[in-house]
């Protein structure tokens, strides 16, 4: 029963968003709220000389942006919460749609003045697509910015949500003054500007509160009436089943940044989002309250700690209770593991863990035994699905810029390629490497971080390839294969697994290639049998 109790109190979810929604800001207070941190980092104030608490590396911190998810866990009202605060930029999207792979829900995070934007619907159309519960919170109040009703349409015209708000503001940009609680029939209006500490707040239990008329005005309070006529008048009432089906959107409004908002969507948050959900296997589907431990990995993450240079896989556990100094089978390895000191986090502090429940993501120190999509079991023979791995498009050749670091150099793109940030081709050629990103700023990443963490500097030069293709065939033997490696010897490469890869320099190429050689197949990504 213990157990069981355990897999109900988790809440393991995402954050989602465009650049700059106020994304990482809405992590930070909620780790406020959760009693976990006293003080929030503002991400990009000049005065406050403290990062915001999600973005433990340094390039996140210079640039005020997320380049890798984050992960970051606290109790609230009983309820043990596991956030992953994801990337926003496009170029490190590929990080972001893992991510989504380890979370039972997520929270899109809207900006009031730009409104739905493009990385935004790339995101909740893979959320759609896996039927992931969805709340939005529409971020940004005390700006000028869109209209309400303006906003709900556009989540349902722009992203297909069929939205119901559970929050409602009280003005805009300069004249906010609160939010009316549409779930717990309450009115919030805040009077402190804290934007560090929680904010002072008085509740009004009803709209007829005459306190409530003193502080906001009959008119106000007429047009907010109306607002909430016109609400429920036009959108579905909020049902707790088509939520968790996917099929209903709930929306929140309020700024992170002061503290508007943010209680109501936890606390709501903590009575509607899933418990962990089961996971889909190549064998069957798993349960989380299945007594046989299994897990997967969806992260990997060098040097946590520059100084100790660890390396951390982080593996969502999907059923069973993962403990410490037991031995687990690597499924793709065909080996047991066992570790002295799988960790739990808080962003970059790690606490030992004796044992871990499903929904909890566990860190497990490594040195060089997984990749990503691996999968631990108590012993059955299980690989888990869903995985995306992106074919690159963007390719540089790496050149090393010191030659006395040679070996740091080459320990530091290798460590930094198992954690999926890129792909590494060797050309066949002349073995010259060859770095393939989803995005053109991860080469700006891969630069510093060579620098900063394995003290390697390289410079990157420019390379005509329009994609990469894993190519296979049934018979290595036959003539056509054996041309196409002859004539296309310069356009071929072996990834980091050994596997060979095309790379195509133009779509007129790739197309042609494909119409000679029909008995060869052309993979679009690395993840085939």
């Amino acid at each position: 029963m213990e157990f069981l109790k355990e897999i109900e109190r988790r809440r393991t979810f995402g954050i989602i968003s465009h650049p700059d929604a106020g994304k990482t800001t809405l992590t930070e207070k909620l780790l406020l709220y959760g009693g976990a941190i006293q003080e929030a980092g503002a991400v990009k104030s000049n005065k406050i000389k403290k990062g915001a608490t999600s973005d433990f590396m340094e390039i996140e911190r210079q640039r005020g942006i997320s380049v890798t998810t984050s992960v970051l866990a606290f109790n609230y009202q009983n309820k043990k919460i596991n956030i992953l605060d994801t990337p926003g930029h496009k170029d490190f999207a590929e990080d972001t749609f893992r991510t989504l792979t380890a979370v039972d829900s997520v929270i899109v995070v809207i900006d009031v003045a730009k409104g739905v934007e493009e990385q935004t619907e790339k995101l909740v159309e893979v959320c759609r697509m896996r039927k992931i519960p969805i709340i939005v919170f529409i971020n940004k109040l005390d700006r000028e910015g869109k209209d309400v009703f303006e906003l709900l349409d556009e989540l349902e015209t722009k992203l297909s949500l069929r939205v119901t708000p559970l929050s409602f503001p009280i003005g805009m940009g300069y004249s906010f003054k609160g939010i009316y609680n549409v779930w717990e029939q309450k009115t919030q209006i805040l009077e402190s500007n804290d934007k560090q500490k929680i904010a002072s707040a008085i509740a009004y239990e009803s709209l007829e509160d005459e306190g409530l008329k003193k502080v906001l005005g009959d008119q106000s309070i007429t047009e907010l009436r109306e607002s909430l006529e016109l609400v429920e008048g036009i959108y579905p009432a909020f049902n707790k089943e088509e939520y968790l089906e996917g099929n209903l959107q709930p929306v929140f409004f309020g700024s992170a940044l002061n503290n508007f908002g943010v209680q109501e969507l936890l606390d709501c948050f903590i009575q509607i989002a899933p418990a962990p959900l089961p996971k889909l296997t190549d064998k069957r589907i798993i349960k989380p309250n299945e007594s046989a431990f299994s897990g997967f990995v969806f992260k990997i993450h060098a040097n946590m700690d520059p100084k100790h240079r660890d390396r951390l896989a982080f593996i969502k556990i999907v059923s069973g209770t993962f403990k410490r100094n037991t031995p687990y089978l690597h499924v793709r390895h065909k080996k047991k593991l066992k570790f002295s000191s799988p960790n739990a986090f808080f962003a970059e502090k790690k606490e030992v863990v004796d044992e871990s429940f499903p929904g909890d993501i566990v860190g497990l120190h490594d040195t060089g035994n997984f990749k990503i999509g691996d999968t631990l079991t108590s012993g059955e023979e299980i690989q888990y699905k869903g995985i995306p791995s992106f074919s690159p498009e963007h390719f540089r050749f790496i050149n090393n810029a010191d030659p006395m670091k040679s070996k740091q150099l080459n320990k530091g793109i290798e460590q930094l390629m198992d954690e999926g940030v890129a792909q590494l081709f060797t050309l066949n050629l002349n073995g010259r490497k060859v770095i393939g990103t989803v995005g053109a700023l991860q080469f700006e990443v891969i630069q510093y971080r060579l620098e900063q963490e394995y003290t390697a500097k390289c410079s990157f030069e420019s390379l005509n390839v329009h994609k990469a293709c894993w190519i296979s065939t049934e018979d290595e033997q036959n003539e056509s294969y054996c041309d196409f490696l002859k004539v296309k010897q310069k356009f071929l490469a072996k990834d980091k697994q050994g596997q060979t890869v095309y790379l195509a320099d133009s779509a007129f190429s790739l197309q042609m290639a494909q119409q000679k050689y029909p008995e060869i197949i052309f993979h679009f990504t690395s993840e085939f049998d």
